[in-house]
């Protein structure tokens, strides 16, 4: 099965009670994923692949240091519209990333409630390519049910086979997990919470409402 990294770190878990308060304005909720994403790209980079080099420092001497080989080898795919702010957070740490976009929303319309199986309308896709030696990061605030991530990951991967492919979330829910895991075993989850429930409408219990509507307005 994939991987799980649960960002534990105080700051992070102080941002997502900010996020999670329902008096926190739009202003604050979004620069809060903002800051949420850069904090989750460190956590990335602790996982990635380093050489030692040597360098030559204005004394003349020569200083051994480190150089990590991945950061010239990222691509970030952004889920429109609410991960925005996340994406310009992992910009921060990933600066020469490539970046793609996918247009994915639930078909609230023809969901059952109770059913935790949604229908997925993709829009638009913009992907570039992806090569093996790529690390792919998917963004999404939310991973509920995991309907959207699995569609997602279903169009981008037609793109190019990675070296690692990396669902980033603000929140996810075990099921969402398993049902990420049993489609794509491969993929590696880092998240700042895994709540215990999702409501009869696949909403995360207790989890933050919606990011979209809560970052850009309703």
């Amino acid at each position: 099965m994939g991987r799980v990294v649960v960002i534990d770190h105080p700051l992070a878990q102080a941002i997502l009670t900010t996020l999670r308060d329902k008096n926190t304005k739009q202003i604050e909720f979004r620069k809060g994923l903002v800051r949420l994403g850069r904090l989750m790209g460190y956590e990335i980079v602790k996982s990635m692949d380093i050489e030692t080099v040597e360098v030559e420092t204005p004394l003349g001497v020569k200083a051994k240091g480190v150089r990590i080989k991945d950061l010239d080898h990222v691509v970030i795919i952004q889920v429109l519209r609410a991960a925005m702010p996340l994406v310009e957070g992992l910009v921060k740490i990933f600066a020469n990333a490539r970046m793609g976009v996918v247009s994915a929303r639930r078909v609230e319309e023809s969901h059952k409630p109770g059913s935790l199986n949604f229908d997925i309308e993709v829009t638009y896709v913009k992907v570039p390519r992806i090569f093996g030696d790529d690390v792919l990061i998917i963004a999404d605030p939310m991973l509920a049910t995991g309907s959207t991530i699995v569609t997602v990951l279903r169009h981008v991967l037609k793109y190019g086979n990675p070296k690692r492919t990396i669902v980033v979330s603000v929140i996810a829910t075990r099921y969402g997990i398993e049902r990420v895991f049993k489609e794509y075993p491969f993929a590696e989850i880092y998240t700042v919470s895994i709540d215990p429930e999702l409501n009869e409408r696949g909403y995360i219990i207790p989890g933050l409402g919606d990011a979209g509507d809560r970052a850009f307005g309703g």
